[in-house]
């Protein structure tokens, strides 16, 4: 029977009947996930280029929120998971040192030094440098195609540059001796056991005013809702300044019940509370932006005028030019206050973390718990009163600038950095006036560079390679093949749910294969896992 002639099967049962029936699609997609497969498959066309044979494959769409697609949410929140369980613990130093150049590489250098020496003397007599610089331009690509990354001339982009004098109202940070290691410290207990502790600590943001049980405030009146707004806009630069040298960490933001953002790290090695406590209050960061206590164009009807000429916004009374963003920063004297100070709260939690134990698990689990859910999902609204305090944020959150090319700064007489035409008050698209970010605009997983020795990717691969080694299947050569997407109005394309089938039927043969792999491993020893410590 035709797959047409299977869609006209006569109806049994009454409607209420029928209804009860679960839906197909439904069903799919449930299976689907239970089986851990992606729900939204994307679609490639991969070429052997040796062979010249063409197939469709469908790989994850990879995307790491649960309420798009949980199996791929959850493949995430694993590898994350795995990441900071790898690095938490060391006990030797991880090595990331670069491969050294080969004959090739040395060659393009030379190349370049050659033609920026003749370039240099160019412009030191007045010659034209046009062929030059495109010949320069060319040879920093094939740089980049030979392999080497970063440039041969940076870029300096100009500075400006403030006194590094510490605010008054602010303690001394305390001094400890660098040391060139970031393993953490062993202890030797009595009986000769030696272990070597790291640290679980949780950061807050100050308090804003009295909360009660559910996160509300005990006097919405009195809360400093613009604080805690302009707090949770600048969270990701505070944190930046709180990272000693060589700290290695992996942290996870996430909001409290109050919705100001609080952060989890975990924290190779120790530091004693005291020493903690120091560095909290003697940590802030300033805000060196213009003054936004005067609002000068609150109507819809009296905004800036968008100048196409110039490409300027002009007061629409006068029509004369908005002061740019650089002028702007220029006018903050040397005795002007910062626009804002962000620091964190005194209230804050350590605890000490021992490699395999069963608080080392938790705290993981802890770390990642949230990670497949939008911020504002961290915490549903259940009352009024909760409804009425995000409302609330939100709406304290609408005007404030959050970046120097923020449409806000227009209702302040200020053009934002780079300006642009349709720029309007209280409609700035950035991610930080996105309801579901409640302000905080950074990253959700923060990690140190020498935290595992290796990125995120590394840790995919390898455990690709346990599967792959695992199953028997022999390592391709990248390079081998061409990889492009199939669209919509491709005769080969295939349509969402045919997809959806087609991934269904694939994890169950992986399963399958999986599953005798590990019997035929069980007769000869033990498996070894992945870093996930599951299969994939």
């Amino acid at each position: 029977m035709t797959q047409a002639g299977a869609n006209d099967q006569p109806r049994t049962g009454t409607r209420a009947q029928r209804l009860a029936m679960p839906l197909a699609r439904d069903v799919v997609r449930q299976v689907a996930a239970e089986h851990g497969a992606c729900l939204r498959p994307v679609q490639l066309r991969r070429t052997d280029i040796a062979a010249g044979q063409v197939e469709q494959v469908l790989v994850p769409c990879g995307h790491t929120l649960a309420s798009v697609c949980p199996p791929c949410a959850e493949r995430a929140k694993t590898l994350r998971a795995a990441q900071c369980r790898e690095g938490w613990h060391l006990d030797h130093e991880p090595v990331i040192e670069p491969d050294q150049p080969d004959e090739m590489q040395r060659w393009w250098i030379e190349k370049r030094a050659d033609t920026q020496a003749v370039w240099d003397q160019a412009d030191a007599h007045g010659q034209e440098t046009t062929d030059l610089d495109a010949l320069n331009s060319d040879l920093d690509e094939e740089i980049t195609r030979a392999g080497m990354r970063g440039n041969v001339l940076p870029a300096r982009p100009a500075r400006r540059h403030r006194s590094t004098r510490r605010r008054q109202d602010a303690p001394d940070l305390p001094r400890r001796k660098v040391d060139a290691r970031t393993v953490g410290k062993t202890y030797t207990a009595r009986d000769g056991t030696t272990f070597r502790p790291s640290l679980f600590v949780t950061l807050t943001c100050p308090s804003y005013g009295k909360v009660s049980h559910d996160g509300t405030p005990a006097d919405p009146g009195s809360y400093d809702y613009t604080r805690a707004a302009r707090d949770a806009l600048h969270f990701a630069a505070l944190f930046g300044r709180f990272l000693g040298h060589d700290l290695q960490y992996f942290a996870a933001v996430e909001p409290q019940r109050r919705l100001a953002p609080h952060i989890h790290l975990a924290m190779r090695g120790t530091v004693s509370r005291a020493e903690l406590r120091q560095v909290l209050a003697a940590t802030y960061h300033q805000v060196w932006w213009p003054d936004t206590t005067a609002v000068r164009y609150d109507d819809d009807g009296y905004l800036p005028i968008w100048h196409e000429q110039s490409g300027n916004y002009l007061d629409p009374a006068t029509g004369e030019l908005l002061p740019s963003w650089d002028d702007a920063l220029d006018a903050i004297g040397a005795e002007d206050e910062p626009l804002h100070v962000a620091r964190f709260g005194t209230r804050f939690d350590a605890q000490g973390v021992l490699a395999g134990s069963k608080d080392s698990a938790r705290c993981i689990g802890y770390l990642v718990k949230y990670l497949t859910k939008h911020v504002s999902d961290c915490h549903q609204a259940d009352s009024n009163a909760q409804r009425a305090h995000a409302d609330r944020l939100a709406d304290a959150l609408r005007y404030e600038p959050c970046s120097p090319g923020c449409a806000n700064w227009l209702r302040y007489g200020v053009q934002p950095k780079n300006p642009r035409e349709g720029l309007r008050p209280g409609s700035c698209k950035g991610k930080a006036h996105r309801r579901e970010h409640l302000g905080y605009a950074g990253r959700r997983v923060l990690v140190s560079r020498k935290w595992s020795g290796k990125t995120l990717a590394d840790h995919r691969a390898d455990r690709k390679a346990w599967l792959m080694q695992t199953l028997g299947i022999p390592a391709t050569d990248p390079a081998r093949y061409a990889w492009e997407p199939v669209s919509p109005g491709d005769p080969d394309h295939m349509p969402p749910a045919r997809r959806l089938l087609h991934v269904v039927a694939d994890r169950i043969t992986w399963k399958q294969a999986l599953d005798e792999a590990r019997r035929r491993a069980a007769a000869q020893g033990p498996p070894d896992l992945p870093a996930t410590g599951r299969a994939a």
